[in-house]
């Protein structure tokens, strides 16, 4: 991915209004899966005039123009990340909701075999774990 989100809202067609670009500079800089009220305060902070209605409004207008991917991770919260970023799973803590992007070559494989032994060609997954940490002795 070489293009940032405001990038593709153009390419697209969607009108950037300066607050729109507030908000895809915050999502853009995030390396975590915010939510609404997160996206919020964080566009707020550059941009004290962003209402919370208008960051409800772009995420779903982003959401629907495929820029970026809603993610419910069981917890109640709706988070959002960049539907174009590489292909990663995810760990959750339940403990602390912490959220762990990793990649694992042999889960990869392993669901590729499977998929083929049932007769499919994998086009795409998502993998969520859930998890508490193991006690350190």
């Amino acid at each position: 991915m070489t293009d940032t989100i405001t990038d593709r809202c153009e390419a697209r067609g969607l009108r950037m209004t300066g607050q729109r670009r507030t908000i895809a500079a915050v999502l853009e800089e995030s390396d975590d899966h915010p939510d609404v009220e997160e996206l919020y305060a964080r566009a707020s902070a550059r941009d004290p005039g962003i209402s919370i209605a208008t960051v409800y409004r772009t995420v779903k207008l982003f959401e629907e123009a495929g820029i970026l991917e809603k993610i419910e991770f069981g917890d109640g919260r709706a988070r959002y990340e960049d539907a174009e970023r590489d292909h990663h799973d995810h760990l959750i803590d339940l403990q602390s909701g912490e959220v762990i992007e990793f990649v694992d070559p042999e889960i990869e494989e392993l669901q590729e075999r499977i998929a083929e032994r049932l007769g499919y060609r994998l086009k795409g997954h998502k993998l969520e774990l859930y998890g508490v940490p193991l006690k350190k002795n």
